[in-house]
Formats: C-alpha cells, structure tokens, sequence
C-alpha cells in the first residue's frame, strides 16, 4: 500500500477521467494524496477546505483549483457546509506526445516538475477569471459529454486554460517543493496504520528531529502527524464500511484503534455521524 493514489484516471484512447464530488454528502473528505496526473476543480456550491502543496484555502461557489502533477493536497469540509465540485484529472499526454516539439518541452514539461508554478486557487478577483470561467464550463460540459468530437474541443479549451495562465508565469529552475520533505512520513503512515506510531518513528523516516518535524508536518498538511493519522485510519475505515459486511468493532481494530469507544468518537468527529450510520447513508445512496 502507498500513500500515492492507486486509481487509474487516464488511458491511452481516453486520458482523462472526469468525477462530480460532494463533501461530506457522498463522501467525508478526501485525504492528502498525490497522483502522477492534472487535476484541475470547478465548484459549484459550498464551501471546502483544500490543503495543495503549501497553500492553504477555503474554496467557494465559483473558484478554479488547479492541482499540477505530484503536488499534494487534500480536501475537508468546513463546518456545518458542503461542497459541491466539479473534477477532471488527466494526463499530460492530453497535450500531445512529441518529444521533439519546442512548446511540449517549454511549456508542458515545466508544468509536470513543478519548475513552473501557475495560480492554484483561481478566484473572481483574478484578471482574467471571465474568460477562465468560460472555459471550465466548455472544459466540464466536454467532459460530462464523453465522446471523441468532444474531446477535440476539450483539448483545445485545456490548451487556451493554460497558455493563458503560462503568460503570468515564469519557469524557476531551481524549484523545489517544500512539502516533499514530509512525503516519506506520508508514505510510512499509509503502510503502518494499523500499528502504533510515534512521532519519534516518523521523525526518523525524514532525518529530522522532532520538534521540526511536527513544525513541518502541521505547515503542509494542516494538522499535526497524531490528527492526520487518526484522519487516515478513519478514511480506512470509511472504505471498509462502504466495501464489506465486517462489523465496525473488526474494523475499528483492524484500521488501528485499540478502543471502540475511542474509535466511533473520532469517526464522528471527522466524518459527522457514527460508523453504523455513515454504513447506512452510503448504501441508501447507491
């Protein structure tokens, strides 16, 4: 098991994958992950919190999130709200597969390593959030569409999104993303969930001592390692919930707690009901 997202969003005849998202209505959060693709997110009502790489934002009705390769983010509602949004991840081979074209290796490339970092969270006051706008309805519209004439203007339409957006940026070649510092704990949390984990053990699987890594671990994930790793172990169980008929003391266990009590009080805390009930809201939505 790895922290890194195990879905497969894109393929060769089709390199995009298009979802509608609800929090916490269909599911309760989405945790910090990263995936090798795009992801760009339109939304449509309510509010959210998004955790993207070192930025922290609560998004609303109208915001344009852009998530590039690789970086990590996360996403939890806000209390008492919802959100609604609109997602499409895709491939960079969406843009064309030359390795020889000038503008793949100058404006696509820069794009997936990260040394060209465009507007993450793309609100009303950006100057030229009209056209943007309209662009994410044709981009979406194409997508919920899902046929080959479609996906022409799709691609059209992603191409103008970021040669608009490349023309306020600049390439830094010696970008690095801070968060990555972190990712190994990310990664040893998403394999040892079910066991007991310190902070001590965390702090050694990124060479740091303690103190900073707790400083570090809060900045670009938004909660301290203990809160993220009952976090995780929730979502575990919220899966295991929907996926099998295992009673919620076995998965309780199985997922890293040691106290059902403790268990079903942070599974409310999180997720905004109890186990058994969040079991019989996701079936009676199916």
């Amino acid at each position: 098991m790895n922290y890194r997202e195990n879905r497969v969003h894109s393929s060769k005849v089709k390199p995009f994958s298009y979802y509608q998202c609800l929090i916490p209505d269909e599911f309760a959060y989405a945790p910090m992950h990263w995936h090798s693709e795009f992801e760009i997110n339109f939304v449509r009502e309510g509010f959210a919190e998004f955790n993207c790489g070192d930025e922290k934002f609560v998004s609303s009705a109208g915001d344009i999130i852009v998530i590039q390769p690789n970086v990590m983010h996360s996403v939890y509602p806000c209390p008492d709200a919802h959100q609604v949004y609109d997602t499409l991840v895709f491939s960079h081979e969406i843009f064309g597969r030359s390795e020889t074209d000038r503008y793949i290796n100058e404006c696509i490339k820069p794009l997936m390593n990260g040394s060209m970092r465009i507007p993450m969270h793309i609100t009303a006051a950006h100057n030229y959030y009209n056209e943007l706008e309209m662009m994410m309805e044709n981009i979406f519209a194409c997508a919920k569409g899902d046929a080959p004439q479609l996906d022409m203007l799709m691609r059209s339409e992603l191409l103008r999104f970021f040669w608009l957006l490349e023309t306020e940026s600049e390439v830094d070649a010696d970008f690095h993303e801070p968060s990555e510092v972190i990712r190994p704990a990310l990664e040893y949390i998403s394999i040892h969930f079910r066991e007991n984990i310190t902070i001590r053990q965390l702090a050694a699987v990124v060479h740091l001592s303690e103190s900073y890594f707790m400083n570090q671990f809060q900045k670009y994930v938004g909660f301290s390692a203990i809160e993220y790793i009952s976090h995780f172990r929730i979502n575990q169980a919220c899966k295991r919930l929907t996926s099998t008929k295992e009673s919620v003391l076995e998965i309780a266990f199985d997922c890293g707690f040691r106290n059902i009590s403790n268990f079903n009080r942070q599974f409310r805390k999180v997720a905004g009901c109890s186990p058994t009930e969040y079991r019989r809201k996701m079936k009676s939505a199916e």
